[in-house]
């Protein structure tokens, strides 16, 4: 996988400083180094000032409703805390563009909520002199609320381990109650925290499907633009590496953090839950079941209320959009589970320093936008073309070279979402386990096939739920890559949205947050043996 990675990488470097493997040799017209001045002069800048409002409204919405809520969560006992303490990873299961469809449909100039206002207050204003909800700072709003669960959950956890015995030595040191939180508990969640925040601003550098229909013109939104629009080439592949440089700068600093933090040591007392009652457990009920009711109850509600009767043959669509939707999301956890245990376990026999690199290099592409790997995928299957006569006839083949093209860029994009989880779980079987079983005659492949894989089992299951649903809603680069007439749930659900056709775009939608549901319950019926909850 970490060859996976560098390979489009190297072609999209290539592309970016002109040479065009999409064209011939002669058609090599572009002078390299015109595209990019022509980007900073005309674009570049609008589009990295629309990325960086997006990215700080969502970071403060989705940090603010993470903290508040995982503290809630972890430190207090009150009405609908255990079953809203799974409840809150809800929005997980809605991909970001599709909560967009629907806010957007309720909210904007000619949605529900605003003509219901103006026919209730007798305003007799225009289209132009209402609010638009289509807004750099509305994409923002709705990228934070589905994407603030990341927060929750690391949050919530760097919380609930947090030691009893450090507030009870600030306390007995003379700090006042009202500062222990800021001086001694945040500084130990902190870490945790910021770890979430670099995941949500990850997934929001990537997005295409939500700031596009917002009609925000963002890095991710501007590389489609000149791809799939424009057909310019040599700008879309610049503009990705810009992107790319801002998200390589992003994962140096989460990095950098990281590493300089020191590690406390878990005390072996943790701290009580306190027991709320009255007006103050009723508030923190409230509080944890806002983000509930507006980033999952109301986006679900609105779908269901736009739901329109499917004729016979729109049912057989759906029908075969949803099998293109399972048949990559299949295939994605065929490669990438078996992938992602196989690296896990060689770096548990072997942890060398060329083992360290190829996994930190097959974890980075994660990091990569989707359409960032779209373009440099598609820039070396056109190498391929030109350099190998054989890739001719798999190009002959275009449903086949499709689903492999699209289950690669998939396999780069998600192989962290599997691997991640099943390294920790490796990492907390003891070593012993391995020595005992090796001394009784077992191979190391015998091991992990007796020994870990039992006791893996659990975690591969849930690790390949989340493969399965992220590649279900994966957008840009099924947009990218997809094969001619091949489309997905995520493809139509986001063609319907833009064509302002709510009511088909509800059915894909749907799907796709019942099928997110399934890992959500999964993990919630994990994390119910944990004595947090």
């Amino acid at each position: 996988m970490g060859i996976g990675v560098s390979v489009p990488l190297m072609a999209l470097l290539m592309l970016a400083a002109g040479v065009h493997p999409l064209e011939s040799a002669t058609n090599h017209a572009a002078i390299p180094g015109e595209g990019l001045w022509h980007l900073l002069e005309h674009v570049l800048g609008h589009y990295a000032f629309n990325t960086l409002v997006v990215s700080l409204v969502a970071m403060a919405l989705a940090g603010s409703i993470g903290v508040l809520a995982g503290w809630l969560v972890a430190a207090y006992q009150f009405p609908g805390r255990r079953w809203m303490s799974w409840a809150l990873l809800m929005p997980l299961a809605i991909p970001p563009y599709v909560m967009a469809f629907a806010f957007t449909d309720f909210l904007d100039v000619s949605g529900p909520l605003q003509e219901g206002l103006r026919a209730m207050l007798k305003l007799e204003l225009s289209p132009s002199a209402s609010l638009s909800v289509r807004t750099p700072w509305g994409a923002g709003m709705c990228l934070g609320l589905a994407l603030y669960p990341y927060i929750y959950m690391l949050a919530r956890g760097a919380f609930a381990e947090r030691s009893a015995s450090l507030a009870e030595a600030a306390r007995s040191l003379g700090t006042p109650a009202w500062q222990v939180w800021p001086k001694v508990i945040w500084p130990i969640a902190r870490p945790s925290v910021a770890a979430g925040s670099a995941l949500v601003l990850m997934e929001v550098l990537a997005d295409f499907g939500t700031v596009s229909y917002f009609a925000t013109d963002t890095l991710t939104a501007g590389i489609y633009k000149a791809w799939q629009g424009m057909g310019d080439k040599l700008s879309a592949a610049r503009l990705a590496l810009v992107l790319l440089v801002a998200v390589g700068v992003l994962v140096w600093i989460e990095r950098k953090q990281r590493a300089r933090r020191a590690l406390a040591s878990r005390s072996w007392r943790p701290a009580q839950v306190q027991l709320l009652e009255g007006w103050p457990a009723w508030r923190a009920s409230a509080l944890c079941f806002l983000p509930i009711l507006i980033a999952f109850v109301a986006p679900v509600s609105i779908l269901l209320h736009a739901l329109e009767p499917l004729a016979h043959e729109q049912i057989a669509r759906l029908g075969q959009w949803l099998q293109n939707s399972l048949l990559l999301a299949a295939l994605s956890v065929w490669v990438i589970i078996p992938a992602a245990v196989l690296l896990a376990y060689v770096g548990r026999i072997n942890p060398s320093a060329w083992v360290k690199s190829i996994t930190a290099l097959a974890n980075a592409g994660y990091a990569l936008p989707g359409v960032v790997i779209g373009v440099g995928i598609l820039s070396t299957a056109a190498w391929l073309r030109n350099w190998l006569p054989i890739w001719n006839a798999w190009i002959g083949q275009g449903l086949l070279l499709g689903l492999v093209l699209l289950v690669y860029a998939y396999g780069v994009r998600f192989f962290s979402v599997g691997f991640q989880g099943i390294e920790a779980s490796l990492k907390r079987i003891s070593p012993s386990m391995d020595q005992s079983a090796q001394s009784l005659g077992h191979s190391s492949w015998q091991v992990l096939r007796r020994v870990h894989w039992p006791l893996l089992k659990p975690t591969v299951t849930a690790c390949a739920l989340l493969v399965f649903v992220d590649a279900l809603k994966e957008l840009p680069a099924t947009l990218v890559l997809r094969p001619f007439n091949f489309d997905t749930l995520a493809v139509v659900a986001y063609q319907f949205a833009s064509d302002e056709r709510l009511g088909e775009a509800a059915w894909p939608c749907l799907l796709m947050v019942g099928m997110g549901l399934v890992p959500i319950w999964w993990l919630a019926r994990v994390q119910r043996k944990t004595p947090m909850l």
